[in-house]
């Protein structure tokens, strides 16, 4: 039997989903894969375990609540975390939230007055970052309705073509070399 702390830290650490250990998506099975990953990312929540936490005063106009409580929340996670995909990686550095000299990602939240509610708004901006950069680079999959549209589309386009053709061959075929001598 194992023990409720064990399980409800495994429970922790597992409701993330690991990404598939892709460098670069490269090819269909390779877009399956990420696809797949994404929708159970997109299902789930960062939890606060899986990122460094720490608090500051916020700025702005807010009277004592301003001076006296620490309400602005920063969140930190290293690039390289487990559960970042490898091919999200490049996108995320790029980003502006990426801090160079940590390696990492930087969020902050002002937005509320609460330290939990700006602590969910930087988990979530964290959430959509790592979401978008990770679909940026993901091809989806053609539906058969458009497939077959684009077949029709590109056969109209060959036999317009070749009617172009035909009629072009015959406005030259009738222009001919004068007859009777011509000019020359």
């Amino acid at each position: 039997m194992i023990p409720n702390v064990v399980r409800r830290a495994f429970s922790i650490v597992k409701s993330l989903p690991i990404p598939p250990n892709i460098a670069a998506l490269e090819g269909p099975a390779d877009w399956a894969d990420a696809r797949k990953w994404i929708s159970q990312f997109e299902a789930e929540s960062i939890p606060k375990t899986l990122v460094e936490l720490s608090f500051s005063r916020s700025s702005g106009p807010g009277g004592q609540n301003v001076n006296k409580v620490n309400t602005k929340a920063t969140v930190r996670c290293s690039v390289n975390a487990y559960w970042i995909p490898p091919w999200a990686r490049p996108a995320l550095v790029s980003s502006s939230q990426y801090v160079a000299s940590s390696h990492s990602l930087l969020i902050t939240s002002t937005v509320h007055r609460s330290q939990s509610e700006n602590i969910e708004d930087c988990l979530t901006k964290l959430h959509n970052l790592v979401l978008s950069a990770a679909s940026a680079s993901v091809k989806n999959e053609t539906p058969e309705e458009t497939k077959k549209r684009v077949e029709g589309y590109q056969k109209a386009q060959k036999e317009r073509n070749k009617r172009s053709k035909i009629h072009r061959s015959s406005v030259k075929q009738f222009r001919g070399k004068a007859k009777g001598g011509g000019w020359d």
